[in-house]
């Protein structure tokens, strides 16, 4: 058996707000999730600006790279050598999900949507960062 590190709110409130720096100082605006390592989502934000469609899109991002513990930019990128990806179960293989990890663990997952692919991933990355 192994300790699990748990994702709070006060932790997915922080990455959000990493990530929001990342994305006002582009002058872009998104929705933000960020769920537990089980794909459940603990916090949303919507940027004032973005579209409502980012609150779904975001959440299933961050959910995808959580269940299957990797950023969704490389799925995305398999697509086209791949196309069965677009056939997983339960999976939005879309860039912009990237996984939380915490002490060698995936504790959870942040997932961003409203602008280009490897934007919605740079803001994503931002508040990632925030928990290594």
């Amino acid at each position: 058996m192994r300790n699990s590190q748990v994702l709070e709110l006060s932790d997915a409130r922080a990455v959000i707000e990493a990530a929001k720096r990342e994305a006002a100082g582009n002058g872009w605006n998104v929705g933000i999730s960020v769920v537990d390592a089980g794909g459940c989502q603990i916090a949303f934000e919507r940027m004032d600006g973005a579209p409502p469609s980012t609150a779904l899109v975001a959440q299933e991002k961050a959910r995808t790279a959580a269940l299957f513990r990797v950023a969704t930019s490389g799925m995305e990128d398999r697509i086209g050598g791949r196309p069965a990806m677009l056939a997983l179960p339960g999976a939005t293989p879309l860039s912009g999900g990237v996984p939380l990890v915490a002490g060698g663990q995936v504790v959870g997952a942040v997932g961003v949507s409203g602008v280009m692919p490897q934007q919605d991933h740079q803001i994503a990355a931002a508040g990632a960062a925030l928990i290594e």
